[in-house]
């Protein structure tokens, strides 16, 4: 593909005869000689009709940034290196924060800076490579939106004492909203719940988790939101721990209860919301009270 590729780049460039190329009796029989700008112009124009969108994996070593938000960095294996360039347009949609020794796959394409002769891997995205990479994705996100105060203990609201209306953010085909329905309807069956179906992994995942908190809040009606799935891998949890579901749950007005996964599970949503349940289960048992002790309550 790729020497299909490089043969319609040439005879689009029309690399027999140039303008500039300079034709040399001492070069040989016919022989072309290039003008160094106009080789590295036609290298460029077939590395970059070759290489135009590719995934590449390797060590991050020598990463800088500048003043202007550009940076720089290789990407290496025990055998070669490719400089890098992630431009600013780009870094918002990176999830943590590369740094030198990181294992990370990225995407992008190759290009020659003409200044120089050099060729680089223009990154358009890019991600850590295992466990260990994702947890460290984790902690730095913790650490910075922990600095800015989105997990101040003063910051939490107060869960209402009798909830009538309930909203649930959380897959409709999943074992959460089963179980989320079952304890309410045991503890209180005058109690309603809305749900707002969302992915909860995958990709699209976050942003639906989010757009469920913010469209909840466009109602009058609710009055404590759930948040959360069932167990699973670090993997499968990941949505959670996105900056954009962290960042939704604390702009709500309406106070929020995560349940994401088991017990020993935790995410970055369970640090920004109001209240945290150890599963879903217990979130429904968290947020509405049993009727008749209720009214047990009353009489006494």
């Amino acid at each position: 593909m790729i020497q299909n590729r490089q043969a319609r780049t040439k005879k689009s460039l029309g690399l027999a005869k140039s303008e500039n190329s300079v034709e040399s009796e001492s070069a040989g029989q016919g022989g072309q000689v290039y003008q160094v700008s106009q080789l590295t112009r036609d290298i460029k124009a077939i590395m970059e009709a070759a290489f135009d969108s590719i995934w590449v994996e390797g060590e991050i070593s020598n990463f800088r940034t500048v003043a202007s938000g550009h940076s720089y960095f290789v990407l290496k294996d025990d055998k070669s290196q490719i400089r890098c360039v992630l431009f600013k347009g780009h870094r918002a949609g990176i999830k943590f924060q590369p740094e030198d020794g990181d294992q990370v796959l990225l995407f992008g394409r190759v290009t020659v800076y003409d200044a120089r002769g050099e060729y680089q891997i223009v990154t358009e995205s890019m991600e850590p490579r295992g466990l260990g990479a994702l947890q460290k994705a984790f902690e730095q996100l913790k650490i910075k939106l922990e600095k800015e105060g989105l997990f101040d203990e003063e910051k939490k609201k107060p869960l209402p004492e009798f909830p009538w209306k309930i909203g649930v953010v959380t897959s409709s085909t999943g074992a959460a909203v089963r179980d989320i329905l079952n304890i309410v309807r045991r503890r209180n069956s005058k109690v309603s719940v809305l749900l707002y179906p969302a992915k909860v992994q995958g990709e699209g995942a976050a942003e639906e988790i989010a757009r469920g908190i913010h469209e909840l809040n466009q109602r009058e009606d609710i009055e404590v939101i759930i948040v959360g799935r069932g167990g699973g891998s670090l993997e499968d949890l990941w949505a959670f721990n996105e900056e954009e579901v962290a960042r939704a749950i604390t702009a709500s007005r309406i106070p929020i209860v995560s349940a994401v996964g088991h017990e020993i599970d935790f995410t970055i949503a369970d640090f920004a919301a109001d209240l945290r349940a150890p599963t879903p289960s217990a979130a429904a048992e968290l947020t509405v009270p049993i009727l008749n002790d209720t009214l047990r309550d009353i009489d006494s």
